[in-house]
């Protein structure tokens, strides 16, 4: 049986055939395709506050992309360029701490790994700009950012990527602190791309959109970690 990894959702209007602006609870397919070509079983998690049991059905999570956190979850107030969604945050923070709590393998991608790092005790910028003087990484609606990574070597995101640094970035809040986890990459104006936790089986956060070229390196890597073999 192919592992089974759950991924968080947005909850946005959508339109198809005669149905105009539904709630509805998605994530891109880039995500879902990522999964299964390499070699999993994607299940799509809608925002759920009431308890973390669906765990006991998943080998692995995944913390998709989306909007920006609440700012009071790491002691800030609320900056001018932030948009939040309190419900998804409350009920991923019970997803996300739960499977740190069973060790069940965690992959965060852009606005995920902002969660593992607010969630290891770390902070945000609220708007890269305004820090670093430019908008490379979100140069416009729908526009990905190349940007060339360096990585730590010997560690997990290193060993995955080999040679290839170059990453496609969306996004324009970044980690300031990254609380009790390692950063082992970063862009070259400094800023974190990629954040692990040692102390568990596999707990990778990257800032970067991988589901986007579909990246087996990442997903496979989070497959095989949640497969009962490796266990």
């Amino acid at each position: 049986m192919r592992p089974i990894i759950g991924i968080t959702s947005y909850v946005l209007p959508a339109t198809w055939g005669v149905w105009t602006d539904l709630p509805s609870a998605l994530v891109p397919h880039d995500y879902t395709e990522a999964i299964r070509l390499a070699g999993g079983r994607a299940v799509i998690l809608p925002p759920d506050d009431h308890d973390p049991d669906v765990l006991d059905r998943l080998d692995g999570l995944l913390l998709a992309g989306g909007p920006d956190l609440q700012p009071s979850l790491y002691g800030q107030d609320h900056g001018a360029h932030t948009v939040t969604d309190p419900e998804r945050d409350t009920a991923e923070l019970l997803l996300l701490r739960a499977a740190l709590d069973r060790d069940l393998p965690v992959l965060g991608v852009c606005r995920g790994m902002q969660m593992l790092a607010v969630a290891a005790g770390g902070t945000l910028h609220q708007h890269l700009p305004d820090v670093l003087g430019h908008e490379k990484h979100r140069p416009g609606p729908g526009i990905y950012g190349e940007q060339h990574a360096t990585f730590v070597p010997g560690s997990r995101i290193a060993g995955l990527m080999g040679p290839d640094t170059t990453i496609n970035c969306f996004h324009h809040q970044g980690i300031d602190g990254a609380g009790s986890l390692t950063v082992t990459g970063r862009a070259s104006d400094g800023l974190p791309e990629a954040v692990e936790d040692p102390s568990h089986r596999f707990v990778l956060g990257v800032q970067w959109h991988p589901e986007v070229g579909r990246d087996r390196r990442l997903f496979g890597a989070l497959v095989v970690a949640a497969s009962k073999e490796t266990r």
